[in-house]
């Protein structure tokens, strides 16, 4: 199963760029998994003066940028918060049903649009917290590394 991330703005050069490089290139390390890589497309933030209106674009924007035949699933500040664990078992479970790809959709400044929220098959949360959306990527990159090292055995101090 494909894994991509789908996200408003753009990471520009520097320490978070290489932070998410670096996560994304152990991602890729883990093929034997039926679990493949950690595409990256990123939209252009809007420019709407009003904030529901940037939104809905930039929520648009997020649809639109979705391979055809994608499952897409979301990072937001009002999905559920779930552990390492639960969200590992949740990247198996979609990859057992044999979806051919799986995406993640983070929103910028204003969250995610209601329109990607209704479309995606699950919502989480890494707390109730504000945070940037650059940071946030990084953060679901390392979860989804985590996710893989569950599940190829590896020991995980939590368990």
């Amino acid at each position: 199963m494909k894994l991509g991330l789908i996200c408003i703005g753009r990471l520009k050069a520097g320490p978070e760029r290489e932070l998410y490089a670096r996560y994304a290139e152990r991602i890729g390390a883990f093929r034997r998994l039926g679990l493949e890589g950690l595409d990256l497309r990123e939209i252009d933030e809007s420019k709407a003066a009003a904030a529901a209106e940037r939104a809905s674009r930039e929520g648009a924007g997020l649809l639109a940028a979705l391979p055809p035949e994608s499952r897409l699933a979301a990072f937001d500040e009002r999905g559920r918060a779930i552990t390492s664990a639960a969200f590992a078992q949740f990247l198996a479970d979609e990859r057992d049903r044999g979806r051919k790809a799986l995406w993640f959709a983070i929103g910028g400044a204003e969250g995610l649009d209601e329109s990607v929220r209704a479309r995606a098959s699950a919502v989480f949360s890494f707390g109730a917290m504000t945070l940037p959306h650059q940071l946030a990527r990084i953060l679901a990159a390392e979860q989804i590394y985590r996710a893989m090292t569950i599940l190829s055995g590896q020991p995980y101090h939590r368990a």
